[in-house]
């Protein structure tokens, strides 16, 4: 199973956000130090914003901030806010035979997803942060 794009970015800001939790920054400052393109990080955070996972500040010293502690947050939240996982409802290759079960293929595939989300669900932002400390790809360009 592959990320989005859109996931992985919003992944990295959240990080690094969990990372900085001492102001509010801008959408600029978050997109230079985690090498996301400022127009796409924009859209990232608004949709972060109306999943209630950052929220902003406005006026001077503004930008964004988590909504709640790292600990509360988990890789799961982060991902379905952009871009949501989706289990295998009915067979894709559309055999009636199988309906309205799954055929056994496309019932590992789910169960697979599903062992995915369960891990995204038991990780928080936290444990990211602290497990991995110079990850370059989720910390500052330092």
């Amino acid at each position: 199973m592959k990320l989005s794009q859109t996931a992985e970015y919003a992944l990295r800001a959240a990080v690094w956000l969990a990372r900085h939790p001492e102001a509010a920054w801008t959408s600029s400052r978050v997109a230079s130090e985690t090498w996301i393109p400022p127009g796409y990080l924009s859209k990232v955070l608004q949709k972060l914003g109306a999943a209630g996972l950052v929220v902003p500040r406005r006026g001077p010293g503004g930008g964004f901030m988590l909504a709640r502690a790292p600990e509360g947050i988990s890789v799961l939240d982060v991902v379905n806010a952009v871009d949501p996982i989706e289990s295998i409802r009915k067979c894709p290759l559309g055999y009636p035979a199988v309906a309205p079960n799954l055929c056994p293929l496309h019932s590992r595939l789910n169960q697979a997803i599903a062992l995915v989300e369960k891990a995204f669900r038991e990780t928080a932002l936290s444990d990211l942060i602290h497990e991995s400390p110079g990850c370059a790809s989720l910390c500052s360009r330092r």
